[in-house]
């Protein structure tokens, strides 16, 4: 009987050389991201077909903005996260998605991705609202914001992409590093929109999941590497004492041996 194929030993997973087979693999391997994106098209389908006043109906219903969270918190801060504003940038967004989503669920397993993008996704929803609010009230943005557009899944592609840093090695880290930092960092230098501010909260959240990944979980402990550690001292060997005596009970004195 043959023996089965030992895994790989380096915890990836190994993929079919049929291209359909390879497919379905890597589907596999990914499940949320897919599943994600499979309502993205069916919500981007639905708006490309409805007439304009519908697709408007739509797009304001299911946005995260300040009226729609003080009405629907909970739908709101869920439902936004699966639409897009412009269904002709679906074919972009799946291929975002492959590169980022897909590529961090498999290193980090389902669970741990799910909680870094959709934590991010709360978190810079809630933090961007808020700062749309306060400018409100400061009279620097006009009351209509209050109902403005706020959907998208760009909250989550920032914080996958923070996450993925790790997963590179150098020097390919600091070159990729380099590029996000560059393309995130950009629009808050020249005249940033609410939507920004919330990219940059959801990529810190992204290099904050460092202790979610598997690099985390491989790094060595502190003092290994840095030379062969010192031997611990050995503890003190007591006198052993002869079985069968009390705890406490004085030694019998020893009989003369016969000559």
């Amino acid at each position: 009987m043959t023996p089965p194929p030992e895994p790989p030993r380096d915890g990836r997973r190994q993929f079919s050389d049929n291209p359909l087979t390879w497919a379905k693999d890597w589907v596999r391997s990914s499940p949320g991201t897919h599943i994600w994106l499979l309502v993205i098209g069916i919500t981007s389908l639905v708006i490309a077909a409805a007439s304009d006043g519908l697709g408007e109906f739509l797009i304001h219903r299911t946005s995260s903005n300040i009226h729609e969270l003080n009405e629907h918190p909970l739908p709101s801060l869920l439902i936004s996260g699966f639409w897009i504003e412009r269904p002709s940038s679906f074919l972009l967004y799946v291929v975002m998605f492959e590169l980022l989503h897909a590529n961090v669920e498999r290193w980090t397993g389902t669970t741990r991705w799910l909680l870094t993008v959709g934590g991010a996704h709360i978190a810079a929803t809630l933090a961007s609202q808020e700062l749309v609010l306060l400018a409100i009230e400061g009279h620097r943005l006009p009351p209509s914001m209050t109902h403005v557009v706020d959907i998208g899944v760009s909250y989550g592609l920032a914080a996958a992409a923070g996450v993925l840093t790790y997963r590179l090695r150098p020097p390919w880290r600091y070159c990729y590093l380099a590029g996000v930092l560059i393309f995130f960092g950009i629009p808050l230098l020249t005249g940033a929109t609410f939507t920004d501010f919330g990219h940059a909260i959801a990529l810190i959240m992204g290099f904050a999941a460092w202790p979610l990944t598997p690099a985390a979980a491989a790094e060595p402990p502190p003092g290994d590497g840095d030379g062969p550690a010192e031997p611990a001292a050995a503890p003190p060997q007591e006198r052993a004492e002869p079985p069968g005596r009390a705890e406490g009970q004085a030694a019998a004195p020893e009989s003369p041996q016969a000559e």
